[in-house]
Parts: structure tokens; C-alpha cells; sequence
């Protein structure tokens, strides 16, 4: 048995059948560069996960998550040398980068199949107090459909950048989040408007799938910690009649103990190497007791972020 998680588990729209035309739409992902088209899928996927938490209607869902499939496809037309640079863009190479929501409305807009998902690429980087782009609008003309990609799009740009193997600190960057869902005293344009960055009711919507899914990984590391425990006690077993069979001469006695050894022990392990095993076993369960503690504090840190 090995203790599994999947951080995003993608469903790859699983609930929906997608006809001949959507998966011509996703096809075009295939123009990306790996990086960019595997973060397109976990924000469709999380796009999805938002929409159905704000229970919105079915084809509504469909459509976001569409959109949300395209939301970068403009970035197909940005250097390799900007789009992969690993440190800061310089201020001229942020306003290259900038464009790729014009090419991909663009790019969309050219194409009948992708035109009517043109609004994924166009709104995903505006803001509600208008401090976005490529328009600077403000929440009254930014359509749903950008303010919940832009969350999902900025989670994920994040825990990407941070590599996240589990959700251990995720509370650092939905405090990021938490901090653009209010006004921003020395934003001009937050006090004009009122209102962050980012929509608040998503943002709740958002804390509220990461809590289940903490929840879940709580389960699934508990469950690999007691069968560690379980395996730690039969180990255990077993080192205590291979002491006991070590000080009996009769060998009718030494060939019982042996075969009930034997019956004991799993596939791969014998009597040369169980004892390894039983070591390993023991440094990952108090490994995993920990990473479960970690994770209950994680729990606590999102439950105080103030929206």
C-alpha cells in the first residue's frame, strides 16, 4: 500500500460529454508549450470546481471551464525567452507578456469554433478596482466568467511557482489572495471603487474547496499512517519469533517457528531483509503523524483569514 495524493486531481470534465466541436477547442491547447498547457488544464479544473460550489447552472459551467481552457492560448505568440524566464520581467518584457490576453481574444475571435469563449483570454487579468489589465475595467463591466478565472489562474500561478507537493503552507498564498479580496488604502483606485482586486465571494467559494481538500489529504496520509502502524506491529511480531526461534535447539521446533515467520511476512520481504523494512517503516510514521498535524494547522490558518 502507498499513501496517494493528488494536489488538483483533475477530472478532465468528466461530468460533462464533450461533442466534436469543444474537443476541437481543447485540441488547440496543444500549441502551448507543456508548462503553460498543463496550467491551462488545472485552471479549467478548478474553474469547474468554482462554478459548481457557486452552484451555477450546468451550461454556464461548461462555458467557463472552456473559456478557462483558453484563458493563456495567447501566450503561444510570446518569446520563449520571456514567457520561461524564471526571474523578474523587466517592465518592457511585463508589457509583452501583457499581450497575450489581446492575441488570445484575438486568436478566438478568428476562429468561429473559439469565438464564443474569447471573453477567457480578454478578462482573466482584469481587476475589480480597475487596476488590471489589458482594459483596465472595473467590476461592473468585468463578466463573471474573468473574475473566477482570474482567481483560479492566480492560485495555481502561484502554488505552481512555489511547487507545492501537498498542501502544507497553502495558507501563505490564500493570504495573498485574502489580501487583494479588500481595498487597498494606498491604491487611489481602491478607494475610488471600493473594492479589491478579486471578487470576495469567489475567494470564500475558493477557501471552501481547499478546506475539503486539505480534508482529504488529511484522510488519505491517515490512512497510510495506520497501515504503517499496522505493519510496524507485525514486523514487530515477527522480530520477537525469530528471538524466540533463535534460542531453541530442536530443529522440528526451529522448522515451526520458521514456517509461521514465513506465513507472516509479505511478498519481498524475508528474513535477511525484514528488519530494513521494519526501519523504514518506523522513520515514515512519525513522518506522516506530523505532515497530519501540519495539515490540522493549515486548517486553523484558513479558517482566520478575514474576507
Amino acid at each position: 500500500m502507498k499513501e496517494t495524493f493528488d494536489f488538483y486531481s483533475p477530472t478532465n470534465l468528466k461530468s460533462y460529454n464533450l461533442d466534436e466541436s469543444m474537443r476541437y477547442q481543447l485540441s488547440v491547447l496543444s500549441t502551448l508549450d507543456a508548462f503553460t498547457r498543463a496550467h491551462c488544464e488545472r485552471v479549467a479544473h478548478l474553474t469547474t470546481r468554482l462554478c459548481e460550489r457557486l452552484h451555477l447552472p450546468k451550461h454556464f459551467i461548461i462555458y467557463c471551464t472552456m473559456c478557462a481552457y483558453l484563458h493563456d492560448i495567447g501566450k503561444t505568440f510570446i518569446p520563449p525567452s520571456i514567457l520561461q524566464k524564471t526571474s523578474r520581467l523587466t517592465p518592457e518584457e511585463y508589457e509583452v507578456m501583457k499581450t497575450h490576453t489581446t492575441i488570445g481574444y484575438k486568436m478566438c475571435m478568428h476562429d468561429l469554433k473559439l469565438r464564443p469563449y474569447a471573453a477567457g483570454p480578454l478578462f482573466h487579468h482584469e481587476g475589480l478596482d480597475g487596476s488590471g489589465y489589458p482594459q483596465g475595467l472595473t467590476k461592473k463591466d468585468i463578466p463573471l466568467e474573468g473574475r473566477i478565472i482570474r482567481i483560479a489562474d492566480e492560485y495555481d500561478a502561484i502554488t505552481s511557482k512555489r511547487q507545492y507537493k501537498s498542501h502544507i503552507d497553502i495558507s501563505d498564498t490564500l493570504e495573498i489572495l485574502a489580501s487583494e479580496s479588500k481595498p487597498n488604502p494606498e491604491d487611489p483606485k481602491a478607494k475610488i471603487h471600493n473594492c479589491g482586486r478579486i471578487e470576495p465571494y469567489i475567494f470564500k467559494a475558493l477557501l471552501k474547496l481547499v478546506r475539503e481538500d486539505i480534508e482529504y489529504e488529511i484522510t488519505c496520509v491517515d490512512s497510510y499512517t495506520n497501515y504503517l502502524a499496522q505493519q510496524i506491529k507485525r514486523l514487530k511480531e515477527v522480530q520477537k519469533l525469530v528471538a524466540e526461534m533463535n534460542t531453541v535447539d530442536n530443529e522440528k521446533d526451529r522448522n515451526e517457528y520458521l514456517r509461521i515467520i514465513r506465513q507472516s511476512l509479505e511478498p519481498k520481504e524475508t528474513l535477511d531483509n525484514f528488519t530494513t523494512v521494519l526501519e523504514q517503516y518506523q522513520k515514515a510514521y512519525p513522518i506522516r503523524q506530523e505532515k497530519i498535524k501540519k495539515l490540522y494547522q493549515e486548517i486553523d490558518k484558513i479558517k482566520k483569514l478575514k474576507v
